[in-house]
Protein backbone atom coordinates (compact mmCIF):
# COMPACT_ATOMS: atom_id res chain seq x y z
CA UNK A 1 0.00 0.00 0.00
CA UNK A 2 2.89 2.51 0.98
CA UNK A 3 4.37 1.95 -2.27
CA UNK A 4 1.31 2.66 -4.22
CA UNK A 5 1.03 5.69 -2.65
CA UNK A 6 4.42 6.62 -3.23
CA UNK A 7 4.17 5.65 -6.64
CA UNK A 8 0.70 7.87 -6.90
CA UNK A 9 2.80 11.44 -5.05
CA UNK A 10 5.39 10.54 -7.98
CA UNK A 11 2.85 11.57 -10.81
CA UNK A 12 2.34 14.52 -12.35
CA UNK A 13 -1.22 14.35 -11.47
CA UNK A 14 -0.29 14.92 -8.03
CA UNK A 15 1.97 17.70 -8.09
CA UNK A 16 0.40 19.82 -10.40
CA UNK A 17 -0.52 23.26 -9.88
CA UNK A 18 -2.86 25.37 -10.87
CA UNK A 19 -0.02 27.82 -12.25
CA UNK A 20 2.05 25.16 -14.05
CA UNK A 21 -1.06 24.06 -15.86
CA UNK A 22 -1.82 27.03 -16.91
CA UNK A 23 1.58 28.16 -18.26
CA UNK A 24 1.36 24.48 -20.07
CA UNK A 25 -1.81 26.21 -21.85
CA UNK A 26 0.00 28.81 -22.51
CA UNK A 27 2.89 26.77 -24.23
CA UNK A 28 0.61 25.09 -26.05
CA UNK A 29 -1.39 28.20 -27.63
CA UNK A 30 2.39 29.33 -28.75
CA UNK A 31 2.25 26.01 -30.31
CA UNK A 32 -0.57 26.47 -32.22
CA UNK A 33 0.23 29.79 -32.76
CA UNK A 34 3.11 28.88 -34.94
CA UNK A 35 1.72 25.68 -36.39
CA UNK A 36 -1.60 26.87 -37.52
CA UNK A 37 -1.57 30.71 -37.80
CA UNK A 38 2.43 30.64 -39.02
CA UNK A 39 3.35 33.34 -36.49
CA UNK A 40 7.32 33.12 -36.12
CA UNK A 41 7.00 29.28 -36.44
CA UNK A 42 11.05 28.82 -36.26
CA UNK A 43 10.85 30.53 -32.74
CA UNK A 44 7.41 29.78 -31.20
CA UNK A 45 7.61 26.44 -31.74
CA UNK A 46 10.53 25.83 -30.06
CA UNK A 47 9.78 28.41 -27.32
CA UNK A 48 6.19 26.80 -26.43
CA UNK A 49 7.75 23.55 -26.33
CA UNK A 50 10.04 24.70 -23.95
CA UNK A 51 7.23 26.26 -21.77
CA UNK A 52 5.16 23.13 -21.59
CA UNK A 53 8.50 21.00 -20.95
CA UNK A 54 9.82 23.16 -18.47
CA UNK A 55 6.16 22.95 -16.34
CA UNK A 56 6.30 19.41 -16.05
CA UNK A 57 6.39 18.40 -12.40
CA UNK A 58 8.92 16.61 -10.85
CA UNK A 59 10.72 15.89 -14.18
CA UNK A 60 12.83 18.76 -13.59
CA UNK A 61 13.58 19.59 -16.81
CA UNK A 62 14.49 23.10 -16.32
CA UNK A 63 16.29 23.05 -13.27
CA UNK A 64 19.77 22.27 -12.44
CA UNK A 65 20.59 18.91 -13.75
CA UNK A 66 18.37 19.38 -16.78
CA UNK A 67 18.53 19.93 -20.69
CA UNK A 68 17.04 22.95 -20.45
CA UNK A 69 18.85 24.19 -17.72
CA UNK A 70 22.58 23.60 -19.61
CA UNK A 71 20.94 25.24 -22.88
CA UNK A 72 20.20 28.35 -21.10
CA UNK A 73 23.96 28.87 -20.75
CA UNK A 74 23.71 29.85 -23.94
CA UNK A 75 21.35 32.68 -23.35
CA UNK A 76 22.43 33.69 -20.14
CA UNK A 77 26.40 34.07 -22.35
CA UNK A 78 25.32 35.89 -24.74
CA UNK A 79 26.61 33.46 -27.59
CA UNK A 80 23.48 32.42 -29.20
CA UNK A 81 21.81 35.79 -29.45
CA UNK A 82 25.15 36.51 -31.15
CA UNK A 83 25.34 33.18 -33.20
CA UNK A 84 21.74 34.29 -34.80
CA UNK A 85 23.02 37.57 -35.80
CA UNK A 86 25.78 36.17 -37.62
CA UNK A 87 23.55 34.29 -39.51
CA UNK A 88 21.29 36.69 -39.92
CA UNK A 89 24.03 38.91 -41.35
CA UNK A 90 24.86 36.09 -43.90
CA UNK A 91 21.19 36.57 -45.16
CA UNK A 92 21.28 40.36 -45.42
CA UNK A 93 22.07 42.30 -48.74
CA UNK A 94 23.15 45.91 -47.79
CA UNK A 95 22.73 46.63 -51.18
CA UNK A 96 18.91 48.74 -50.96
CA UNK A 97 20.62 50.18 -48.14
CA UNK A 98 23.70 51.65 -50.02
CA UNK A 99 21.60 52.32 -53.33
CA UNK A 100 19.56 54.84 -51.08
CA UNK A 101 21.49 55.68 -47.93
CA UNK A 102 18.83 57.99 -46.68
CA UNK A 103 16.28 55.28 -45.60
CA UNK A 104 19.56 54.83 -42.32
CA UNK A 105 17.40 57.81 -41.29
CA UNK A 106 14.11 55.76 -41.27
CA UNK A 107 16.30 52.85 -39.48
CA UNK A 108 16.90 55.25 -36.88
CA UNK A 109 14.20 57.01 -36.39
CA UNK A 110 11.74 54.02 -35.75
CA UNK A 111 14.38 53.34 -32.82
CA UNK A 112 12.90 56.13 -31.05
CA UNK A 113 10.34 53.43 -29.90
CA UNK A 114 13.18 51.54 -27.56
CA UNK A 115 14.09 54.95 -25.74
CA UNK A 116 9.98 56.67 -25.23
CA UNK A 117 9.66 53.01 -23.86
CA UNK A 118 12.49 53.24 -21.33
CA UNK A 119 10.77 56.22 -19.56
CA UNK A 120 6.80 54.48 -19.48
CA UNK A 121 8.39 51.48 -17.79
CA UNK A 122 9.93 53.16 -15.08
CA UNK A 123 6.39 55.05 -15.42
CA UNK A 124 4.73 52.01 -14.31
CA UNK A 125 6.37 51.66 -10.57
CA UNK A 126 4.17 54.35 -9.87
CA UNK A 127 1.11 51.66 -10.22
CA UNK A 128 0.71 49.07 -7.18
CA UNK A 129 2.62 46.09 -8.07
CA UNK A 130 5.02 46.79 -10.51
CA UNK A 131 8.68 47.37 -9.78
CA UNK A 132 11.32 47.77 -12.28
CA UNK A 133 14.55 49.11 -12.30
CA UNK A 134 16.21 50.89 -14.24
CA UNK A 135 18.32 47.76 -16.00
CA UNK A 136 14.64 45.70 -15.78
CA UNK A 137 13.65 49.14 -18.00
CA UNK A 138 16.29 49.26 -20.85
CA UNK A 139 15.79 45.34 -21.07
CA UNK A 140 11.87 45.81 -21.40
CA UNK A 141 12.63 49.08 -24.26
CA UNK A 142 14.70 47.12 -26.92
CA UNK A 143 11.62 45.03 -27.14
CA UNK A 144 10.56 48.48 -29.55
CA UNK A 145 13.09 47.65 -31.85
CA UNK A 146 11.18 43.96 -33.04
CA UNK A 147 14.58 41.86 -33.19
CA UNK A 148 14.51 39.03 -30.68
CA UNK A 149 18.17 37.85 -30.43
CA UNK A 150 18.87 42.00 -29.41
CA UNK A 151 15.94 41.57 -26.91
CA UNK A 152 17.25 38.51 -25.55
CA UNK A 153 20.92 39.40 -25.48
CA UNK A 154 19.91 42.75 -23.69
CA UNK A 155 18.08 40.66 -21.77
CA UNK A 156 20.50 38.65 -20.38
CA UNK A 157 22.60 40.92 -19.64
CA UNK A 158 20.67 43.68 -17.95
CA UNK A 159 17.30 41.37 -16.87
CA UNK A 160 17.53 38.08 -17.10
CA UNK A 161 14.71 36.96 -14.49
CA UNK A 162 12.26 38.97 -17.68
CA UNK A 163 13.85 37.16 -20.27
CA UNK A 164 11.09 34.74 -20.58
CA UNK A 165 8.27 37.50 -20.83
CA UNK A 166 10.84 39.85 -22.86
CA UNK A 167 11.58 36.98 -25.60
CA UNK A 168 7.98 36.28 -25.63
CA UNK A 169 7.06 39.90 -26.03
CA UNK A 170 9.78 40.64 -28.73
CA UNK A 171 9.18 37.61 -30.93
CA UNK A 172 5.25 38.16 -30.83
CA UNK A 173 5.08 41.33 -31.85
CA UNK A 174 7.36 40.36 -34.70
CA UNK A 175 5.16 37.83 -35.65
CA UNK A 176 2.13 40.07 -35.35
CA UNK A 177 3.49 42.90 -38.09
CA UNK A 178 0.92 42.06 -40.40
CA UNK A 179 -1.71 43.07 -38.12
CA UNK A 180 -0.19 45.95 -36.15
CA UNK A 181 1.49 47.59 -38.65
CA UNK A 182 -1.00 48.59 -41.30
CA UNK A 183 -3.96 49.95 -39.65
CA UNK A 184 -0.74 52.65 -38.16
CA UNK A 185 0.53 52.65 -41.64
CA UNK A 186 -2.87 53.73 -42.95
CA UNK A 187 -3.70 56.40 -40.39
CA UNK A 188 -0.80 58.47 -40.69
CA UNK A 189 -0.46 58.53 -44.61
CA UNK A 190 -3.01 60.09 -47.09
CA UNK A 191 -4.04 57.96 -50.09
CA UNK A 192 -1.86 59.92 -52.55
CA UNK A 193 1.08 59.42 -50.01
CA UNK A 194 0.69 55.55 -50.48
CA UNK A 195 0.37 55.72 -54.02
CA UNK A 196 3.84 57.58 -54.45
CA UNK A 197 6.13 55.07 -56.22
CA UNK A 198 10.08 55.59 -56.10
CA UNK A 199 12.29 55.72 -58.79
CA UNK A 200 14.32 52.63 -59.70
CA UNK A 201 17.36 51.48 -57.29
CA UNK A 202 21.15 51.78 -58.59
CA UNK A 203 23.36 48.72 -58.93
CA UNK A 204 25.14 48.30 -55.69
CA UNK A 205 28.91 46.97 -56.59
CA UNK A 206 30.33 44.13 -54.58
CA UNK A 207 33.14 46.50 -53.74
CA UNK A 208 30.48 48.94 -51.78
CA UNK A 209 29.07 45.46 -50.43
CA UNK A 210 32.73 44.00 -49.17
CA UNK A 211 33.94 47.81 -47.72
CA UNK A 212 30.01 48.36 -45.98
CA UNK A 213 30.36 45.71 -42.89
CA UNK A 214 34.07 46.63 -42.39
CA UNK A 215 33.47 50.22 -42.43
CA UNK A 216 30.44 49.61 -40.36
CA UNK A 217 32.52 47.81 -37.59
CA UNK A 218 35.28 49.96 -37.80
CA UNK A 219 32.84 52.86 -36.66
CA UNK A 220 31.66 50.96 -33.84
CA UNK A 221 34.59 50.28 -32.70
CA UNK A 222 35.53 53.83 -32.30
CA UNK A 223 32.50 55.20 -31.35
CA UNK A 224 30.54 52.45 -29.76
CA UNK A 225 32.43 49.86 -28.62
CA UNK A 226 29.64 48.18 -26.18
CA UNK A 227 27.77 47.04 -29.26
CA UNK A 228 30.76 45.42 -30.56
CA UNK A 229 29.47 42.10 -29.86
CA UNK A 230 26.58 42.20 -31.68
CA UNK A 231 27.58 44.66 -34.84
CA UNK A 232 30.97 42.65 -35.11
CA UNK A 233 28.98 38.82 -35.27
CA UNK A 234 26.87 40.56 -38.05
CA UNK A 235 29.44 42.44 -39.74
CA UNK A 236 31.17 39.13 -40.02
CA UNK A 237 28.14 37.25 -41.52
CA UNK A 238 27.59 39.70 -44.34
CA UNK A 239 31.44 39.79 -45.19
CA UNK A 240 31.10 36.14 -46.12
CA UNK A 241 27.93 36.63 -47.70
CA UNK A 242 29.12 39.75 -49.64
CA UNK A 243 33.12 38.18 -50.65
CA UNK A 244 32.12 35.96 -51.95
CA UNK A 245 35.14 33.62 -51.70
CA UNK A 246 33.53 31.65 -48.30
CA UNK A 247 30.69 30.38 -49.77
CA UNK A 248 30.14 27.26 -48.00
CA UNK A 249 30.77 29.23 -44.63
CA UNK A 250 28.11 31.56 -45.34
CA UNK A 251 25.51 29.17 -46.28
CA UNK A 252 26.58 27.28 -43.04
CA UNK A 253 25.93 30.31 -41.57
CA UNK A 254 22.60 31.05 -43.38
CA UNK A 255 20.99 27.75 -42.34
CA UNK A 256 22.78 24.52 -40.53
CA UNK A 257 24.34 26.42 -37.72
CA UNK A 258 21.47 29.34 -37.23
CA UNK A 259 19.08 26.57 -37.03
CA UNK A 260 20.58 24.76 -34.75
CA UNK A 261 21.23 27.94 -32.47
CA UNK A 262 17.50 28.45 -32.91
CA UNK A 263 16.37 25.26 -31.70
CA UNK A 264 18.37 25.72 -28.58
CA UNK A 265 17.41 29.21 -28.06
CA UNK A 266 14.08 29.01 -28.31
CA UNK A 267 13.95 25.95 -25.78
CA UNK A 268 16.42 28.49 -23.62
CA UNK A 269 13.94 30.85 -23.70
CA UNK A 270 10.64 28.41 -23.32
CA UNK A 271 12.39 27.05 -19.69
CA UNK A 272 12.50 30.47 -18.36
CA UNK A 273 8.46 30.37 -19.18
CA UNK A 274 7.67 28.14 -16.23
CA UNK A 275 4.78 29.41 -13.42
CA UNK A 276 7.09 30.52 -11.00
CA UNK A 277 9.11 32.65 -13.22
CA UNK A 278 6.52 34.11 -15.69
CA UNK A 279 3.14 34.77 -13.49
CA UNK A 280 4.08 37.81 -11.98
CA UNK A 281 1.92 41.39 -12.46
CA UNK A 282 5.28 42.58 -14.44
CA UNK A 283 4.94 40.28 -16.96
CA UNK A 284 1.65 42.28 -18.05
CA UNK A 285 3.26 45.62 -18.39
CA UNK A 286 6.34 44.21 -20.38
CA UNK A 287 3.33 42.76 -22.66
CA UNK A 288 1.80 45.81 -22.93
CA UNK A 289 5.10 48.20 -23.12
CA UNK A 290 6.29 45.85 -25.66
CA UNK A 291 3.08 46.54 -27.79
CA UNK A 292 3.46 50.61 -27.22
CA UNK A 293 6.91 50.28 -28.30
CA UNK A 294 6.50 48.59 -31.28
CA UNK A 295 3.63 51.05 -32.38
CA UNK A 296 5.81 53.88 -31.27
CA UNK A 297 9.00 52.54 -33.58
CA UNK A 298 6.28 52.40 -36.63
CA UNK A 299 4.67 55.49 -36.65
CA UNK A 300 8.18 57.45 -35.95
CA UNK A 301 9.31 55.56 -39.22
CA UNK A 302 6.23 56.58 -40.76
CA UNK A 303 6.34 59.86 -39.83
CA UNK A 304 10.46 60.19 -40.43
CA UNK A 305 9.82 59.30 -44.35
CA UNK A 306 7.02 61.99 -44.19
CA UNK A 307 9.13 64.74 -43.03
CA UNK A 308 12.34 63.41 -45.51
CA UNK A 309 9.52 63.05 -48.15
CA UNK A 310 9.22 67.20 -47.94
CA UNK A 311 13.18 68.22 -48.57
CA UNK A 312 14.17 65.34 -50.74
CA UNK A 313 14.29 65.73 -54.76
CA UNK A 314 13.58 62.03 -55.58
CA UNK A 315 9.83 61.57 -54.18
CA UNK A 316 9.59 59.13 -50.90
CA UNK A 317 6.67 56.87 -49.96
CA UNK A 318 6.07 57.21 -46.12
CA UNK A 319 5.02 53.21 -46.04
CA UNK A 320 8.74 52.20 -46.43
CA UNK A 321 9.78 53.90 -42.74
CA UNK A 322 7.38 51.63 -41.18
CA UNK A 323 10.12 48.87 -42.32
CA UNK A 324 12.70 50.71 -40.22
CA UNK A 325 12.21 48.62 -37.45
CA UNK A 326 14.05 45.01 -37.26
CA UNK A 327 11.38 42.70 -38.54
CA UNK A 328 13.28 41.21 -41.57
CA UNK A 329 12.03 40.78 -43.86
CA UNK A 330 8.50 40.71 -42.86
CA UNK A 331 8.21 44.65 -42.01
CA UNK A 332 9.10 45.32 -45.46
CA UNK A 333 6.53 43.19 -47.58
CA UNK A 334 4.04 44.52 -44.96
CA UNK A 335 5.20 47.87 -46.56
CA UNK A 336 4.71 46.58 -49.92
CA UNK A 337 1.62 45.20 -49.56
CA UNK A 338 -0.39 48.03 -48.56
CA UNK A 339 1.27 50.13 -51.30
CA UNK A 340 -0.38 47.82 -53.71
CA UNK A 341 -3.71 48.16 -52.38
CA UNK A 342 -3.79 51.73 -52.85
CA UNK A 343 -1.76 51.47 -56.09
CA UNK A 344 -1.13 47.92 -57.99
CA UNK A 345 2.03 49.51 -60.32
CA UNK A 346 3.80 50.29 -56.69
CA UNK A 347 5.99 47.62 -55.73
CA UNK A 348 8.34 49.02 -52.36
CA UNK A 349 9.90 45.59 -51.51
CA UNK A 350 12.86 46.42 -52.44
CA UNK A 351 13.21 50.16 -51.39
CA UNK A 352 11.76 49.00 -48.39
CA UNK A 353 14.30 46.41 -47.63
CA UNK A 354 16.52 49.58 -47.11
CA UNK A 355 15.26 51.15 -43.54
CA UNK A 356 14.33 47.26 -42.84
CA UNK A 357 18.33 46.50 -42.96
CA UNK A 358 19.04 49.83 -41.46
CA UNK A 359 16.73 49.05 -38.28
CA UNK A 360 19.03 46.14 -37.90
CA UNK A 361 21.74 48.00 -37.17
CA UNK A 362 19.88 50.77 -35.76
CA UNK A 363 18.65 48.09 -32.83
CA UNK A 364 22.25 46.84 -32.43
CA UNK A 365 23.11 50.04 -31.97
CA UNK A 366 20.28 51.26 -29.63
CA UNK A 367 21.19 48.14 -27.73
CA UNK A 368 24.81 49.23 -27.60
CA UNK A 369 23.95 52.77 -26.16
CA UNK A 370 21.60 51.51 -23.42
CA UNK A 371 24.66 48.38 -22.43
CA UNK A 372 26.86 51.48 -22.14
CA UNK A 373 24.26 53.79 -19.49
CA UNK A 374 23.17 51.50 -17.49
CA UNK A 375 25.70 49.05 -16.09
Amino acid sequence: MENLIALWESTGLYNFTGPQAFMMLVGFLLLFLAIKKGFEPLLLLPIGFGAVLSNIPVAGIAESGGILHYLYFGIKSGIFPLLIFMGVGAMTDFGPMLANPKTLFLGAAAQFGIFATLLGALALNFIPGMEFTLKDAAAIAIIGGADGPTAIYVASKLAPDLLGAIAVAAYSYMALVPLIQPPIMRALTTEEERKIEMQQLRVVSQTEKIVFPLMLLTLCALLLPSAAPLVGMFALGNLMNACGVVERLSKTSQNELINIVTIFLGLAVGSKLSAEHFLKAETLGILALGAIAFCIGTACGVLMAKIMNKFSKTPINPLIGAAGVSAVPMAARVANKVGLESNPHNFLLMHAMGPNVAGVIGSAVAAGILLSIVK
